[in-house]
């Protein structure tokens, strides 16, 4: 595995980010739109809305990211994180990228006092389930989640 260092994303990085970010979207069947990709990474980083952690190969270039929505678990009466993106360059996968990154996850909500993380994927992603599982996120099968856009125009 090559060295891989993972950070906190600044916006010096919101450019490098926003192509991966587009391409995340672009594997959820949207289509690529690079300035609403970097209006968006550079809105979430500039606002403090999100976590965005990067990992960087030894030369400094950005070959993933992730993204950690904060909300709140009325249950456990605690803070959690969503864990909404993350994506790996391909020419960077099975390098270690998004291992690295779900570590550097779970140090960043642990070190800042949350109760827990959450993510979801496509059913079909069989590779990032299987990387998910082996770190020890455990797939719920009690709850079913449901999705509704609130807007005409919501695509998501």
């Amino acid at each position: 595995m090559n060295a891989i260092a993972t950070r906190p994303a600044t916006l010096n990085d919101v450019e490098a980010v926003a192509e991966l970010f587009d391409a995340y979207r672009q594997f959820y069947q949207r289509q690529a739109d690079l300035p609403m990709a970097i209006a968006f990474m550079r809105e979430r980083i500039a606002r403090a809305e999100s976590v965005v952690i990067v990992a960087c190969n030894v030369a400094g270039g950005v070959v993933g990211f992730c993204q950690l929505y904060p909300l709140f678990c009325s249950v456990a009466a605690a803070p959690i994180y969503i864990l909404y993106d993350l994506f790996v360059a391909p020419k960077a996968r099975k390098s270690g990228v998004g291992r690295a990154l779900l570590l550097a996850a779970e140090r960043h909500a642990e070190q800042h006092g949350f109760a827990r993380m959450e993510l979801s994927t496509a059913k079909t992603n069989l590779p990032a389930q299987a990387l998910y599982e082996s770190l020890g996120w455990v797939r719920d099968e009690a709850f079913q989640v449901y999705a509704k856009a609130v807007r005409r125009n919501a695509k998501g």
